[in-house]
């Protein structure tokens, strides 16, 4: 089994940097409200190699560490870290095997997103920031247990389906986001809660009305290639 020393020092240069990119926005996740206790996940793929950076399994937030991360390979296996990798990890290698232009995924168990993903229904696109961030609604994929790579096989799945939105909320469990790197998947976690809050406030004051998929594709064009600096 390859260990991190068996790379050359690019890779090893960029595993350091990576490490504190992902310890760093798991404080994001606080920030915003996206998890409790040791609930959820952050990682981002390197670009010199096919190894990727995880949160270790079950440490608090507050004790997280660059040195804590653990680098894993596209398969699972640890190449480098002292800790276990998050019981999330297969399903992570898995989104990253099969969506080779994804950086960055990220787990999250935020309230509202998840209280969608628990009645299994899509975030209806009733928001002209939904248009903008997700292309559409936001959707919901399927049951599946923890612990192998079965949660991101339906990531996948669900975002093939779907594939302008960076999130799917898989049912009776919780949002996965993804993005070009892990900020970017960050970003997208807490979009999502967002909306998902938004909507169902919505949802108490009467019913939701959806944006036209024609203006839909205008929003997310112009967000995704005119908002913004360039």
């Amino acid at each position: 089994m390859a260990t991190l020393a068996d790379y050359g020092p690019e890779v090893r240069a960029e595993v350091k940097q990576v490490r504190e990119v992902v310890s760093n926005l798991h404080q994001q996740l606080i920030k915003w409200n996206l998890v409790v206790w040791t609930a959820g996940n952050v990682s981002q793929r390197l670009h010199t190699a096919d190894l990727f950076v995880i949160k270790p399994s079950g440490v608090r937030y507050e004790n997280l560490t660059p040195n804590s991360m653990v680098v894993v390979d596209l398969d699972g296996n640890v190449v480098d870290g002292t800790e276990a990798p998050s019981s999330d990890t297969a399903s992570h290698a898995y989104i990253y095997r099969n969506m080779p232009d994804v950086y960055g995924v990220v787990h999250t168990h935020s309230t509202y997103a998840t209280a969608w993903a628990a009645t299994g229904q899509n975030i209806p696109c009733g928001l002209t920031m939904m248009g903008d961030e997700f292309g559409g609604p936001v959707p919901v994929g399927p049951f599946r247990l923890i612990g192998s790579e079965a949660i991101g096989k339906g990531v996948v799945e669900t975002l093939k389906k779907y594939p302008k939105s960076p999130a799917v909320l898989m049912q009776n469990h919780g949002p996965f986001t993804i993005g070009k790197d892990a900020e970017g998947a960050v970003k997208a976690a807490a979009m999502t809660e967002e909306v998902a809050h938004t909507m169902w406030a919505a949802k108490q004051l009467g019913e939701i009305i959806e944006i036209d998929q024609a203006d839909i594709d205008k929003l997310n064009d112009r967000y995704q290639n005119v908002y913004g600096q360039h």
